[in-house]
């Protein structure tokens, strides 16, 4: 069995209008969220093993600070370009792909593509928005990524940080 954690980019500034969007950074309540929102996984004795990021500024600085919640290197994390502006096939293409000795991978990226992934995976679970910071959980009922597409899979969790 294997676990991926879906997880949209913590909150980020539009305090910078001449910014692009790709270098938006996180504002101050997406640089507390990220963090906790790592914790909580941790406190659920959730391992992750891969974390799998958009190189998009804010969506890899949330990848970093669950890298640092987690106690792993943050050159560790695999940039993929395309996670920004992810269509729900990348998304499938990137699951498929993740190498089968990782157990567990965090896949941190964007809306409208991450919300119209968790959708698609064919669970009881409908979700209208994934928030920023949110993590979907799901397990894979294979030992084998590339098995993501079809495989059974099962529900595990949905957490966003005004959750409680």
């Amino acid at each position: 069995m294997k676990s991926l954690y879906i997880i949209r980019h913590a909150k980020s500034s539009w305090g910078d209008f001449s910014l692009p969007d790709f270098e938006r950074p996180l504002n101050d309540r997406g640089k507390k969220d990220a963090p906790m929102m790592a914790r909580r996984l941790l406190n659920d004795n959730i391992s992750i093993d891969a974390f799998i990021s958009s190189p998009a500024k804010r969506a890899l600085k949330t990848c970093k600070e669950f890298c640092k919640e987690f106690k792993q290197p943050e050159e560790s994390i695999i940039v993929l370009d395309d996670l920004y502006h992810a269509t729900v096939e990348i998304f499938y293409n990137v699951v498929n792909a993740i190498d089968d000795k990782y157990e567990s991978a965090a896949i941190f990226s964007h809306n409208p593509g991450i919300t119209n992934f968790v959708n698609s995976l064919g669970l009881d679970v409908k979700i209208d928005n994934m928030p920023t910071c949110s993590i979907f959980g799901v397990a894979l009922l294979s030992d084998n990524w590339s098995a993501f597409a079809k495989g059974d899979k099962k529900y595990l969790f949905f957490q966003y940080p005004k959750l409680s």
